[in-house]
């Protein structure tokens, strides 16, 4: 889940402001919250966060939301230093997606001159599909990430490398 507003800030109602940070970041941190309190109880659980390329690389007209994904990243290395200790069993990691196609960004998909400029930006000359994030999630959703806590891993078509 996640919400954003386009615009400049000074655009922005403080309602539109506090209703991203609430959703995007907020709800991010209830949904962990009470997942934790049962994987705690189980022995064993992996919380994987949905950030963003805006986690670590900002953009003028979408501040709300690069902050509240930042919020999201620093969220789940705290979460990982407090709830991935000795006998609980669970890890907390987040993905970082470039630009994928989803509900939220359906609108810059309609325009073929923003895609391409997107692409662009890639070190690969493309977008994301949801085929590029299955692996990863399935990955660190598996016994076989045990030892990986804290990080947040970008998908983005190299853009965070350039």
């Amino acid at each position: 889940a996640g919400i954003i507003n386009f615009g400049y800030t000074w655009e922005l109602s403080d309602e539109q402001v506090e209703r991203a940070l609430a959703v995007n970041l907020e709800g991010t941190w209830r949904t962990d919250k009470y997942a934790a309190i049962y994987m705690r109880k189980q022995g064993y659980g992996r919380i994987i966060n949905i950030a963003s390329l805006q986690s670590s690389r900002a953009f003028p007209n979408g501040l709300p939301y690069g902050a509240s994904k930042g919020g999201i990243a620093q969220l789940t290395r705290g979460m990982a230093e407090a709830w991935s200790r000795p006998g609980t069993g669970i890890t907390a990691n987040a993905i970082a997606p470039g630009f994928f196609k989803t509900q939220l960004t359906a609108p810059l998909f309609d325009k073929p001159e923003v895609v391409e400029a997107l692409a662009r930006q890639t070190t690969m000359n493309r977008v994301g599909f949801a085929e590029d994030i299955q692996g990863l999630t399935m990955f660190l959703a598996s016994p076989a990430s045990g030892y990986i806590t804290g990080q947040v891993i970008h998908i983005d078509g190299g853009w965070t490398a350039i």
